[in-house]
């Protein structure tokens, strides 16, 4: 098997703040932040679209939103439900598109480019759509590297 030319990383903020966020991206030397929710609000400080992007620029990091690799809201309403079965069903039609398909070629494409990282909420990749996303560049060649934030403990 050949070795994989790539790597993309993933991270979820759920449990973190913008600032742990932050550091960990610069400690493992991500230059670009690819943000797949479909809605990039959040009700948690700093991790909104603008906010977000411009705290990640004061630190030298670049962001781009790819709404179109993002979880249909009936695929999150399920996911909040604890209906996993609905939720990928919802989720693997919607990613199967052409449109997400496409995003999934220039996220690529990106991150062969410059050190990345997939942003969404969820603190385990393994119960976010991240994964799912980052097992299809696997399947390109991409090795996959999930970060993780220390929670702080006050």
């Amino acid at each position: 098997m050949n070795e994989p030319t790539c790597e993309i990383a993933t991270i979820g903020y759920e449990n973190a703040t913008q600032g742990d966020v932050i550091a960990a991206l610069k400690a493992d030397g991500v230059k670009l932040v690819i943000d797949i929710r479909e809605a990039p609000i959040s009700r948690k400080a700093g991790f909104s679209k603008r906010v977000f992007a411009a705290s990640l620029d004061e630190a030298g990091i670049s962001y781009l939103h790819v709404r179109a690799l993002g979880t249909p809201k009936a695929g999150r309403d399920a996911a909040r439900r604890g209906d996993k079965a609905t939720f990928h069903d919802i989720f693997g039609r919607h990613f199967a598109s052409d449109e997400a398909q496409s995003a999934l070629l220039d996220v690529m494409r990106e991150a062969q480019r410059r050190p990345s990282c997939l942003l969404c909420y969820e603190e385990n990749p393994a119960q976010c759509h991240r994964s799912i996303v980052a097992d299809a560049m696997a399947q390109q060649g991409f090795a996959i590297r999930h970060l993780h934030v220390a929670p702080r403990f006050i």
